[in-house]
């Protein structure tokens, strides 16, 4: 296990009508004018964000509004945020939604103290020095940005999907409410949960050795997300099973399962260049992404593969094969996503073999590599999108 720091200091406040608190816990952390930021009109039509509001004004606390956040937020929106919140001189920053209204609402944060163009802690590397105290009211159970430093953000004028971080960035708070994702259609739940999958293999596939108790955390939040999500897609108001989910999300992303040993987000990465292009949802295109990733880096490591398929989709182990057991387990991972609902390949999610070359150009790396469980060129990153396509 190598060294590390952990720092996760939000508040989770879990469970039933817990957003009718949110005005008391942004007067606990220190809140006086809060934007409220949140998405596209669901918010509003479920009630909660007026339950937000009156939790606001029964708490004394003033606030102003900015909607309009898109699935994969933009930088627009977010220039509009910053600029609202200091003429409104806003000191707190409240998302009520899933993690596009919560990661442009982290991209306001640092944008409003910093002179210089908030897009630069995405395309560089800016360190994030200040940023306004953000909280968030979660209506969908995915991103995990609820309880994260992160932020990813869409550059309209490019279509560049980039992301940035700082602890700076975590929650004051997080209100949880299991309640508030039933009335997610199936397919959305189905996306939230392959995102929450995925942010667990990106650590779970790793070059670190002796990291048993960050694997078993890893391989416990798998189990229950195979066992959690078909449950839901079949029963929508099934509390228990949503309520096991929203936690996983949060699990999943605050790095507590991914302390200590070397991680790889190559697959966020790729995927992003497609949810850039395509508009698809993020999960859509990591279901799509993750199978060929791991097919491509498999025998780098096969039995890091190969435990994965044992513990996590109950393959039997072929010791004289061992390789046999990894793609098992990979085609498992395949299967199980397209038993809930995912596309698995370019086809199923409308993007097109054609543009691979511009994916790749947009990815950026020229003439070097990245880093992570195998270092990925240009011509390695064609290669797993022409498995997407084909697959």
């Amino acid at each position: 296990m190598n060294n590390f720091q952990f720092y996760s200091p939000t508040e989770f406040v879990f469970g039933k009508d817990m957003e009718n608190l949110a005005g008391k816990y942004v007067v606990k952390h220190g809140g006086t004018k809060v934007l409220l930021h949140y998405g596209q009109g669901s918010v509003i039509k479920s009630g909660v964000l007026d339950r937000v509001k009156k939790s606001l004004a029964d708490a004394g606390v003033s606030y102003t509004e900015l909607g309009g956040v898109m699935p994969n937020p933009r930088d627009t929106l977010v220039y509009e945020g910053i600029e609202l919140c200091r003429s409104e001189k806003v000191d707190f920053i409240l998302a009520v939604g899933g993690g596009s209204a919560i990661d442009s609402a982290k991209a306001i944060a640092m944008g409003v103290p910093y002179d210089g163009d908030f897009w630069d802690f995405y395309s560089t590397d800016k360190t994030i020095e200040k940023a306004v105290p953000v909280a968030t009211v979660l209506t969908i159970a995915a991103a995990g940005s609820e309880g994260s430093g992160d932020t990813v953000i869409t550059k309209e004028n490019g279509g560049l999907k980039r992301g940035a971080g700082s602890d700076l960035l975590r929650p004051k708070f997080s209100i949880l409410n299991p309640q508030l994702t039933c009335t997610l259609p199936a397919y959305q739940t189905a996306c939230g949960a392959t995102d929450i999958m995925a942010h667990v293999f990106e650590r779970y596939i790793t070059n670190t050795t002796e990291v048993e108790i960050t694997d078993r955390l890893c391989e416990a939040v798998l189990l229950t997300m195979i066992k959690e999500t078909p449950r839901v897609i079949a029963d929508p108001n099934n509390y228990d099973a949503r309520a096991n989910i929203m936690w996983a999300g949060m699990v999943a992303h605050n790095n507590i399962v991914g302390v200590g040993r070397e991680q790889d987000w190559n697959s966020h990465g790729i995927e992003h260049e497609l949810s850039a292009l395509y508009d698809c949802a993020h999960g859509a295109g990591l279901a799509v992404i993750m199978p060929a990733w791991m097919k491509f880096v498999c025998k780098h490591n096969v039995m890091r593969f190969a435990q994965m398929a044992v513990r996590v989709w109950g393959c039997q182990m072929n010791f004289e094969n061992p390789e046999a057991t990894a793609f098992e387990g990979i085609e498992r991972f395949r299967h199980f996503l397209h038993e809930i609902g995912m596309p698995t390949n370019f086809n199923e999610l409308g993007a097109k073999k054609e543009d691979i070359p511009a994916l790749v150009e947009k990815f950026g790396l020229g003439n070097g590599k990245t880093g992570g469980f195998v270092s990925l060129s240009s011509d390695d990153i064609t290669e797993i999108y022409n498995i997407s396509a084909e697959s």
